[in-house]
């Protein structure tokens, strides 16, 4: 049988959007009974290569961002968050994302139900793509899963060197259940709002990389600074882990956006190459501006301009054509390096590696962007029924619903947490480092 479905992992236009109905049909009726070899095969690869994003790409890339002292537990949040992530997945959140029962009236436009703890799913059942071939349904489940993980882990660029490693675990299913759950419906599923509205959002542009990054300032803001910050200077310990992260969050990538077509076919290709050319425009971009800033090209300059580039593309890696892809690249890059290097210090707030400032803003503009680079004349693959301006209103809106959403219910999770828990360290385990205030143990002897 065929689950409800679900947008997929990424809408890939109007045309899908029209076709999302069928999709809800008995297996008998909608595709065949069994899954497609090769569809199946390239999915769970794509799987496994949004996992290496998480461990050990995002905990490296993070890790060797902070000082010295908060290097172990900078990883142990992401690796327990992604976790965590995942059990609460199964038990729960596929239900309200992607369930089998469909909710009539408003309720439908946020949530779905059904298939807690994957109820009704055996080895057999199968989940549709975007033609008449299915996946298994546990991989589609699974590749999901892993978008649910690195989303949560994302929030603790903006929190690091001083969030509760217990406040972590408690807010991260509080906040799955009232933020990511919805807003992966909301985009992502047949009948949910933004999918309905033909918001286009190929890889999560708007559920991971905007919904991540609100999330994270919102938890800074409610947190407050780090000690000594920004008088005291807190540079990365490890740039060296830092690139090597990078290389592993790039080459995950590729599973996050091309695995978002959900099948080995052309669509995967476009997403391929564009994460290709996208990510590399944004590189050279943030070490051409930080030259024409006055400074010398760096490393750390290079990082984050790949992952600038990587999280413009998200959104409009099967919406766009290559050169598309290269505009993304070196818009987000110029308005990332703006928001880290003016915007942070003009507002005072304490995103520690930057959450908000690459994966929020960068998704703002390749959210907003998709709307222009799906258009054919800058070869994207839409068909031109829908305007330049009335397409960029609908990504708008998306965005838009994404902050609001996300920012009103990070605040109330963070709240609960607070009332709880206690969000923040002790001041004497911020000096000492949660490497051994928290875990008890050390990154380097």
């Amino acid at each position: 049988m065929i689950r409800k479905i679900l947008g997929g992992a990424g809408a890939l236009g109007a045309s899908f959007a029209a076709a999302a109905p069928a999709w809800a049909q008995d297996a008998a009726e909608a595709a065949p009974a069994v899954a497609n070899p090769g569809n199946n095969a390239w999915m769970m690869t794509s799987t496994i290569l949004v996992l290496l994003m998480i461990i050990p790409g995002l905990t490296l890339f993070y890790g060797g961002l902070t000082r010295s002292k908060n290097m172990l537990s900078t990883m142990t949040q992401i690796g327990a968050t992604a976790s965590l992530a995942m059990l609460v997945w199964v038990m729960w959140g596929f239900s309200l994302a992607f369930g089998s029962e469909t909710y009539e009236g408003a309720l439908g436009l946020f949530v779905s139900g059904g298939s807690y703890f994957l109820s009704g799913m055996d080895a057999s059942t199968t989940a549709a793509t975007f033609t008449d071939e299915v996946i298994s349904e546990y991989v589609f489940v699974s590749f999901q899963m892993t978008f649910a993980a690195i989303t949560a882990a994302l929030i603790l660029g903006a929190t690091a060197e001083r969030m509760k490693f217990s406040a972590v675990m408690a807010f991260v299913p509080i906040w799955l259940t009232i933020v990511y759950f919805p807003i992966a419906h909301m985009v992502w599923a047949g009948g949910g709002l933004l999918f309905e509205a033909g918001a286009l959002d190929f890889a999560g542009g708007t559920v991971v990389h905007i919904n991540a990054g609100v999330s994270g300032l919102v938890l800074a803001f409610l947190l407050g600074k780090r000690r000594g910050y920004p008088a005291e200077p807190m540079p990365p310990h490890s740039l060296t882990l830092t690139m090597v992260g990078t290389g592993l969050l790039w080459v995950g990538w590729f599973g996050f956006n091309a695995g978002s077509a959900l099948e080995a076919d052309g669509s995967a290709g476009l997403a391929m190459i564009n994460t290709f050319v996208a990510t590399a425009a944004g590189a050279l971009s943030w070490m051409v501006i930080e030259r024409l800033a006055g400074h010398k090209g760096s490393a750390l300059g290079f990082c984050s301009g790949v992952i600038a580039g990587l999280v413009a593309v998200t959104p409009a890696a099967g919406n766009s054509g290559p050169f598309g892809a290269i505009l993304l690249g070196i818009v987000s890059s110029a308005v990332c390096y703006f928001a880290v290097a003016k915007l942070k210090a003009k507002f005072g707030y304490d995103d520690s590696l930057d959450a908000f400032g690459i994966h929020g803003i960068g998704g703002i503009v390749g959210a907003i962007g998709t709307g222009i680079v799906y258009q054919p004349f800058l070869g994207g693959p839409g068909d031109g029924s829908t305007g330049v301006a009335a397409q960029l209103w609908i990504q708008t809106e998306g965005v838009l619903v994404t902050i609001v959403w996300a920012g009103v219910g990070t605040l109330i999770a963070g709240l609960i947490v607070k009332a709880l828990l206690g969000l923040r360290v002790s001041e004497e385990a911020e000096v000492d480092g949660l490497d051994i205030s928290e875990h008890g143990e050390r990154a380097y002897n």
